[in-house]
């Protein structure tokens, strides 16, 4: 990858953790953002420690002057950034009939308009540059119906239609956009719904009372596995694609 900077959210655990170290690990230097300030200390610390160029920065998606002036510090103390990705997420489950307002408007203010601030704010700044690219972690669950997750898939798909039209419209200045959607992955997200030994098993053979197939491919997905594919699509071997939406899902979704 070029060098450059990178800011990734939801960085201090899970998907967003492994995009960061794996940016590191490419000599990428990386704005941290998340909301967990310890979390994200420790491994601020951590990979700044083996010699990796990383900052970290406190920031709630929800709020636009706080994604304003995080990534105005980035560039100022890490440079100019080239890539971007969205994975910062939160989860509230029940059925559309049973949610309340607050787990509705929660899921989507992190969802979906923490992933609107935070392009924009990045988007402004690389479109004089005429380069860039955004990756932004949308679900499985935005085409395919699941049980009881109506706000988290709802807000995921209009995440991912917010980066495809985003990335219309920056094609013309050099800069691409797309999306990439996990199913189950082994995160602090997906184990804090299981209840009993019995949830990996489900997780991954299915249940049918809920209308969920399992995962052809017999494992969940590692967060590794999905950084893999962020990385590509971040790198010059995706140089001409945009406006696409890969799943990394082990076969969950059967393709859809």
């Amino acid at each position: 990858m070029h060098d450059g900077t990178a800011l990734v959210t939801g960085a201090a655990g899970g998907i967003g953790e492994a995009v960061v170290r794996a940016l590191a690990a490419e000599g990428v230097a990386v704005a941290a953002v998340d909301a967990n300030a310890e979390a994200l200390n420790q491994l601020v610390k951590e990979l700044s420690e083996a010699g990796h160029r990383v900052r970290g920065f406190v920031v709630d998606v929800t709020s636009s002057a706080e994604v304003d002036r995080a990534v105005e510090r980035a560039e100022r103390e890490l440079g100019p950034i080239r890539y971007l990705v969205n994975a910062a997420g939160v989860l509230r489950v029940g059925t559309g009939a049973s949610l309340t307002d607050a787990d509705w408007d929660t899921t989507f203010a992190v969802n979906a308009t923490g992933v609107f601030h935070v392009s924009r704010a990045v988007a402004n700044r690389m479109i004089p540059r005429g380069c860039g690219a955004i990756v932004t972690l949308a679900s499985n669950a935005a085409r395919t119906p699941r049980w009881n997750m109506a706000a988290y898939a709802a807000s995921k798909a209009a995440a991912s239609s917010f980066t495809k039209c985003l990335g219309l419209e920056l094609a013309q200045h050099g800069i691409r956009c797309n999306v990439v959607a996990p199913g189950s992955t082994d995160t602090p997200m997906l184990t804090s719904l299981w209840e009993g030994g019995d949830a990996l098993r489900v997780s991954i053979e299915g249940a049918p009372e809920t209308f969920r197939v399992g995962i052809p491919m017999g494992r969940l997905a590692r967060p590794a596995d999905v950084a893999d594919a962020v990385m590509f699509l971040l790198s010059d071997r995706a140089a001409h694609i945009t406006l696409q939406d890969l799943t990394v899902d082990g076969g969950a979704a059967l393709g859809n």
